[in-house]
Formats: C-alpha cells, sequence, structure tokens
C-alpha cells in the first residue's frame, strides 16, 4: 500500500507493466503523468462471446489513487452521487486498524475520465461518508453534484455496484483512473482472510496473473465483464514474496493455515455495500443487512 510511484514508473519502463502491488502513489504525484489509455492482454480464462467491453467512463483520478462514480440499485438519479476508492487512499492517512470514519467533512477533487481517458470535469466531494480499512479496504465519498448533474453535463453515467456475491471465473476488468488504464483477468479465488501489516480483510478477491497491477490503481473498480456492474475495489498484492507485512498480504484460511502468493494481487468485495445507504443515498450502519464495520 506504499509502494513509491519513482518505483511503480521504473516497473513500467523496464518490464511495461510490472508487478508491484496496487498501492497508492504518494500525494505529490498528479494524474496528468498517467499514460493514454491501454488494455493490458487478458487472461485466456476470461475469453467468452458473452463479455462486454468495458471503458474507462465514470473512472475518477484521485492526487495519488484511483476511483468511481458509483450508485446502487436503488439510488435515484436525484441523489448526491458517490465515489468509491480505498480506505488507505483517505486524504487524512490511513484508517487506523478497528476505526470506522463517518461523516467527516471532505473538500477532495476527483478528475472524471469520460471512455477514451480523457479528463472532462472536476468533481468535488462535500464528505467522506465512509471509511475504513477493518475487514475491507474502502473509502466512500458525497459529491455536491447528482447523478442528473453529472449525466446532463458531461455525459457520464456512474458504475452501478453489484449486490450479490461475485463468482470464482468471472472475466473482469481492473478500471484505473489515475493510470487511464485497463487490467483484464478473471477472479481466480477468494481469501478467506487477507492479512497485511496490522490491517485483516475479509472475503478478498485473488485476481489471475493478469490483472498485474501496479503504484496508484489503488481504489480502481473492478467490473464484472458480463453485467457492467462493480463487484470490488482494488487494494493490494503481494511484492516481495514476503509473508503479512506491509505490500506482502499473506493469506489466512479458517484453520489459520497461512499461504502466501508472489506477484498477485487482490481487491476488496463491494456487494455488502448497498444495503447500508438508504433513501437519498444517505449511509445507514443500522439499516437491515448491513454488515459493515461501525464506529
Amino acid at each position: 500500500m506504499r509502494k513509491p510511484l519513482v518505483a511503480a514508473l521504473f516497473a513500467l519502463v523496464i518490464t511495461g507493466a510490472g508487478v508491484a502491488p496496487a498501492v497508492a502513489a504518494p500525494a505529490p504525484a498528479a494524474a496528468s503523468t498517467s499514460t493514454s489509455v491501454s488494455a493490458v492482454k487478458a487472461d485466456t480464462k476470461a475469453a467468452a462471446p458473452t463479455l462486454q467491453a468495458v471503458s474507462l467512463a465514470g473512472t475518477v483520478a484521485l492526487s495519488n489513487c484511483s476511483g468511481s462514480v458509483i450508485r446502487f440499485p436503488n439510488s435515484a438519479d436525484s441523489d448526491p452521487a458517490l465515489v468509491l476508492s480505498n480506505g488507505h487512499c483517505l486524504e487524512t492517512g490511513f484508517p487506523e486498524p478497528g476505526e470506522v470514519i463517518v461523516d467527516q467533512a471532505s473538500s477532495r477533487t476527483f478528475g472524471l475520465l469520460n471512455s477514451a481517458g480523457t479528463r472532462v470535469a472536476t468533481l468535488r466531494a462535500s464528505k467522506v461518508a465512509y471509511s475504513t480499512m477493518t475487514d475491507t479496504d474502502v473509502t466512500i465519498y458525497q459529491l455536491t453534484s447528482t447523478y442528473t448533474t453529472i449525466k446532463n453535463s458531461y455525459g457520464i453515467s456512474a458504475l452501478t455496484v453489484q449486490d450479490t456475491h461475485p463468482a470464482v471465473g468471472t472475466a473482469i476488468t481492473v478500471a484505473s483512473g489515475y493510470w487511464k488504464r485497463l487490467y483484464n483477468c478473471s477472479i481466480d479465488g477468494f481469501a478467506y482472510r487477507l492479512k497485511e501489516g496490522d490491517w485483516t480483510w475479509k472475503d478478498s478477491i485473488r485476481y489471475t496473473s493478469a490483472c498485474n497491477t501496479i503504484g496508484g490503481t489503488s481504489g480502481s473498480p473492478v467490473i464484472d465483464q458480463a453485467t457492467g456492474k462493480v463487484v470490488a475495489v482494488n487494494n493490494t498484492g503481494n511484492e516481495d514474496g514476503e509473508t503479512c507485512t506491509v505490500n506482502n498480504p499473506c493469506e489466512v484460511d479458517a484453520s489459520g493455515n497461512v499461504t502466501i502468493h508472489p506477484g498477485i494481487n487482490y481487491a476488496e468485495e463491494t456487494y455488502q455495500i448497498p444495503a447500508c445507504f438508504t433513501t437519498g443515498n444517505k449511509l445507514s450502519l443500522s439499516a437491515s443487512g448491513c454488515t459493515l464495520p461501525k464506529p
């Protein structure tokens, strides 16, 4: 989660697409340094005639991470829009283990991209609706704009968050607004627990090797290629083959057995989030079915 951007750039120059984990780039970096749109070669498991092309439309570039404008199945066009990114991309620093942040003032800005990866607008947050690195790694910002305003002004629709658990073998695209880059692969499996440093995440998605995400892709939406819906948020990977250290997450099964997958990257599922937002896109951690960690 802390790999310097300069190392990510070096990896790109040397290999074209490094195997560094999907970590946040340092805050001084700007999205204008991103490469042009390119789709990384898809894993062969992802090929299927029913798949649709995924673009960068609706993704956003943060100062040091990626993200996307999202909505839930019950969101209304008149609701304030939301942006999804990682907990470790929060502008005030990493939330501590066990820490949950709600309704925190924020004026953070996001560069909104179209399908070609062109920045068409700057969106602004009104607050951090929710952020944590406990059980999951997520930050959700509420914007000053509604979905209708964004659609009418820029022709961009929000990405819908799927409210059901994804399946092994699903063809996915990790869409990075920071790098203006698409990574195509499939879901290889799920980690019962994913431990990295002091943080532990539950039921994390493990990618097949083609999604070799790098620094700056943190917070990217993970999109089901068959439905176009968001099923997870990209967050980390095992960089050096170490065990359970920062930038080297390990998998822990229900019996406590520890394994590592060097060079493999991960995402945190998002299907549990829609149940925690009610009418008007208002956060309600006491809502029926909401299982997100509470303050």
